[in-house]
């Protein structure tokens, strides 16, 4: 009885963290132990076994979200080695759709968090701003997978998307002026107006799959 009574205690606190129901953290704390081989904690081995995965140009940016601190709300820098299912479900709140009964600021806390995260993935080096080169990087490995694409012309396609989102932000430019990244401020701006749900999300339900950032 008291066992029971602690877990189902540990699962409301774990409702109230996240804003999961306790039907859907069940299903994620199966879907936990299928990644971990019921182990206490997650590897990043562990995701190989992803098969959503294995064919996304992003994925080790997108197994990397999981260890960052920053998502993880631990730090400002740094991976972990390892994360337990509070973790875990920590990270999969970024991806939960919102919901239909928020008010317009819990809309926008939610959705500036969702692009916080998926800030964090572009910033590899935890500056506060995405530069030229984290962003070529992102387009390079994204158009990596295309044979008809060459490594210049991925790079010219990745210059020409960083400056347009460059001059959303500061708007016209110099051509003597330098800009030296897209802070997370400008990122919010560069997304305005976008459906981030249909940028990010989790089929969670599903326990055979698992995609994210389509």
């Amino acid at each position: 009885m008291g066992a029971a009574h602690s877990a189902s205690e540990e699962v409301r606190e774990l409702v109230g963290k996240t804003g999961f129901s306790s039907d859907q953290i069940e299903q994620l704390h199966r879907r936990f132990k299928q990644l971990s081989g019921d182990q206490p904690t997650i590897r990043k081995e562990n995701f190989n076994n992803v098969p959503d995965l294995e064919l996304n140009p992003i994925r080790s940016k997108i197994v990397r979200a999981f260890f960052d601190n920053r998502n993880l709300r631990k730090g400002t820098s740094g991976l972990a080695d390892e994360i337990n299912f509070e973790d875990f479900l920590t990270i999969m709140s970024y991806f939960r759709p919102i919901d239909i009964t928020m008010d317009e600021e819990q809309v926008q806390l939610c959705r500036k968090e969702k692009l916080r995260f998926l800030f964090h993935m572009y910033d590899s080096d935890s500056d506060g701003r995405i530069t030229l080169e984290e962003y070529r990087n992102v387009v390079e490995e994204l158009l990596s997978g295309n044979p008809h694409i060459e490594k210049e012309s991925a790079r010219s396609i990745a210059d020409g998307a960083m400056m347009e989102a460059a001059s959303v932000c500061v708007g016209q430019m110099e051509p003597d002026q330098v800009y030296e990244g897209i802070t997370f401020d400008d990122f919010l701006k560069i997304w305005q107006g976008i459906d981030i749900e249909t940028k990010m999300h989790v089929r969670f339900l599903n326990m055979e799959t698992m995609a994210l950032c389509h």
